[in-house]
């Protein structure tokens, strides 16, 4: 198995979404946004790529609608169409279905960017 330090972006992100409870403690949703939220500052802080830039409206498209809510909130309503009363308690399988969702939709993100990237560079 690679090392953190030696995987690309969409490797370690993969890597925490299958067990984020290493990472922030516990498997629950508002840590692992507080974690992706901590690694995208520090990332702009220290001069490298924010992973998290048009995540928002990226899924904003992909949902279809827009509402005030950040991209955590975005994510909840394309994991949990039913709607959530509170994102600190949520119930445990709505918990575990937002955070799958979460790291497949941030994957699918990664995967377009580099994509485009990509697609642009051999242009």
């Amino acid at each position: 198995m690679k090392q953190p330090s030696e995987m690309s972006e969409r490797e370690y992100f993969a890597f925490i979404g299958r067990r984020p409870s290493m990472v922030v403690g516990k498997n629950s949703f508002d840590m692992a946004t507080v974690f992706l939220a901590g690694y995208a500052t520090h990332a702009d802080r220290h001069g490298g790529p924010d992973p998290l830039v048009g995540f928002r409206e990226w899924l904003v498209a992909r949902r279809g609608r827009n509402c005030n809510h950040d991209w955590t909130g975005q994510v909840l309503h394309i994991a949990l169409p039913h709607g959530w009363k509170n994102i600190w308690d949520l119930p445990h399988e709505d918990e575990q279905r937002a955070i799958k969702v979460l790291f497949e939709l941030l994957d699918a993100f990664l995967a377009e960017r580099e994509e485009a990237g990509n697609t642009q560079a051999s242009a």
